[in-house]
């Protein structure tokens, strides 16, 4: 009996040892259920107490390959993925210890960010709902529609980990999904077939700082930099914290591209975020070097914003001017679009029950500049100039193939100034790609806004039913202007 017990410890603790010398640990970025971006090399990695490393792809025919252990313990490497199709199995080898990935999919892979109407899911919010959410969680089972979540964290020295795990779309996950990035991913894997990953990763009430490093903002001067956790103010507003905290450990995870619904959170300081917005795509492309990659985001949409400042109403509470700084965004950012959503929005909640909308416009984009597709509308109608005549003034418009409407509606929302900058209530007749405007109070105009308010409203549309963006013809600076009721 005792030499048995021997025998048993012996082996115990030899298991002991064999297993902590030959440990393989692998990020939960790369569970069961992943999704892999196709036609590529692919990226992963991860730490071995052993000097090799070995992986299999099931889609290899049992080719090996192998790369090495740094002084850290740490390896990665990226192979080539075939087109999309699956279900696949990964396996890696430290020689001693084997871990194999099920259920992999070859697809595309979304990284979908930003504030709360990103972060919303599909079952809504306690209290706030999202519009036929039931019966769309009812019916969304489909393998080809996965994603994980990174959890909410906010900390001042990047993370490389996190806790999560990939989940295919089914009743019993897609409500913990977000609601915008689930039809966004629903509408591309419906028209092309490809399986769709998306990495969730959005923080409610968060501003644009929070998701950029130190490096880019240390050229502000006015952004306070936080060095320890301790000085940490607002976990979602704080510069720098959500990218360290939250974006660090999936950067260089290959993708296709990002969707992005953020801007709340910096209305009132619009200004900034030309400058600010257009910086952060450039650091997330440079520190994933995959080049260029699309980026398509969500104009945010009208809300009442004079409830957060009931007192002073001050201009910055016109949350138009951060919608006219994400119009503007589109064309200093490669390779960007804007969904404007000018007509999905909910005066009294910040969290529209719409989602849908969202979601498809961004798939839209997608759709037809990354995917090639043909045939439909999928872009916002933007201005493009203008000229006065006398006290007429007649507006033209790009990204108009078909023309544009107001579906027989009286248009009410442009205003026009003159250069004592006091913008006055304009009529406006409808025209098939251009609209005429004047004010009888304003003989001499030289300025045009369109639906520059935090309600909007939307009342101009390409004939495929997308509105026209808001948008203001002077750069004015806005302590300045005055608007006539």
């Amino acid at each position: 009996m005792k030499k048995l017990l021997i025998t048993f410890l012996s082996v115990l603790v030899l298991g002991t040892i064999t297993e902590a010398f030959g440990q393989l640990v692998l990020p939960d970025l790369f569970s069961d259920n992943l999704v892999l971006q196709r036609n590529t090399k692919a990226k992963i990695w991860g730490t071995s107490s052993e000097k090799n490393v070995e992986i299999r792809a099931s889609w290899f025919d049992n080719m090996i390959l192998t790369t090495k252990t740094n002084k850290k313990g740490e390896w990665s490497i990226a192979f080539e993925t075939p087109d999309a199709g699956g279900p696949y199995e990964l396996k890696i080898s430290s020689g001693v210890q084997l871990r194999t990935i099920k259920n992999v999919m070859i697809g595309d892979v979304w990284v979908c960010a930003g504030q709360s109407n990103m972060e919303m899911p599909l079952r809504g919010f306690r209290g706030e709902p999202v519009a036929n959410s039931n019966r769309e969680i009812i019916g969304s089972k489909n393998p080809e529609i996965r994603l994980i979540s990174v959890p909410r964290k906010s900390t001042t020295s990047p993370v490389s980990e996190f806790e999560g795990s990939w989940k295919e779309a089914d009743i019993n996950t897609t409500g913990s999904f977000s609601a915008t990035a689930y039809y966004f991913a629903k509408t591309v894997n419906e028209i092309t077939g490809v399986p769709i990953g998306l990495l969730d990763v959005n923080f409610g009430g968060s501003n644009v700082e929070a998701w950029m490093n130190e490096d880019v903002l240390k050229a502000y001067p006015d952004i306070e930099i936080p060095k320890t956790d301790a000085e940490i103010g607002e976990r979602n507003r704080t510069p720098t914290v959500l990218f360290n905290g939250m974006l660090s450990p999936v950067i260089g995870y290959t993708i296709k591209g990002v969707i992005w619904y953020q801007g709340e959170s910096n209305a009132e300081r619009p200004l900034a975020y030309e400058r600010l917005f257009p910086e952060m795509v450039k650091l997330w492309r440079n520190l994933w070097d995959q080049g260029e990659f699309p980026f398509y985001y969500a104009q945010i949409s009208p809300f009442n914003y004079d409830l957060f400042y009931p007192n002073e109403k001050p201009w910055f509470a016109n949350s138009a001017y951060l919608r006219d700084a994400q119009r503007k965004s589109e064309y200093i950012i490669p390779n960007s679009r804007m969904a404007c959503l000018l007509d999905a929005g909910d005066m009294k909640t910040i969290h529209p029950m719409d989602k849908q909308t969202p979601g498809e416009r961004l798939a839209w984009l997608a759709l037809a500049k990354t995917y090639g597709k043909e045939g439909f509308g999928f872009e916002t109608p933007d201005y493009n100039e203008l000229n006065i005549e006398d006290s007429l003034i007649t507006i033209t418009f790009k990204k108009l193939p078909n023309g544009i409407t107001s579906y027989g509606r009286a248009v009410t929302a442009f205003q026009v100034a003159g250069e004592d900058k006091i913008f006055y209530p304009a009529e406006c007749k409808v025209r098939r790609k251009s609209v005429q405007v004047w004010s009888a109070n304003v003989p001499n105009p030289v300025a045009v806004r369109y639906a520059f308010s935090n309600e909007g409203p939307a009342q101009l549309f390409s004939t495929e039913g997308i509105p026209v963006s808001s948008f203001r013809t002077d750069d004015w600076n806005p302590e300045e202007v005055k608007v006539s009721k």
